[in-house]
């Protein structure tokens, strides 16, 4: 309870679910779990405001190419009503996972415990010692 009362990043505050239910319509749930809003009514700018509520780590990047559609009003519908047609060559949508231990880590990167290749360009380290004052 103390996590939903002091951390943004896990979710949101208990503020910030009081203020969505009170003006907000529930309008569906991804495949992660996180929760998607519209308000009832119109803001000043003449269109519904629109609101995720993450399931776990607070992360733009683990919001689906349809339900981003949506958001940015991009498309009108959202994907629970009319969902975005899927190429077969499409791949499903993953979060951004820098960072994390499932991260890209390319051949040779120190991060993936690996030895860079000798390069015949290697360069020689500088050493104030050496006498060269170029």
């Amino acid at each position: 309870m103390l996590k939903a009362i002091f951390s943004w990043w896990n979710g949101a505050t208990v503020g910030a679910r009081l203020d969505i239910w009170r003006r907000g319509v529930f309008v569906g749930e991804d495949e992660q779990g996180n929760k998607y809003f519209e308000e009832k009514r119109p803001s000043i700018e003449g269109r519904k405001r629109r609101y995720v509520i993450y399931n776990g780590l607070a992360e733009a990047s683990r919001v689906s190419p349809d339900w981003h559609g949506w958001m940015h009003h991009t498309v009108a519908e959202p994907p629970t009503i009319a969902p975005l047609k899927r190429q077969a060559w499409e791949k499903p949508h993953q979060p951004n996972l820098t960072g994390t231990v499932r991260a890209y880590r390319p051949k040779g990167s120190l991060a993936r415990g690996g030895v860079r290749q000798a390069s015949t360009a290697d360069y020689e380290a500088w050493s104030p010692d050496s006498g060269d004052r170029r």
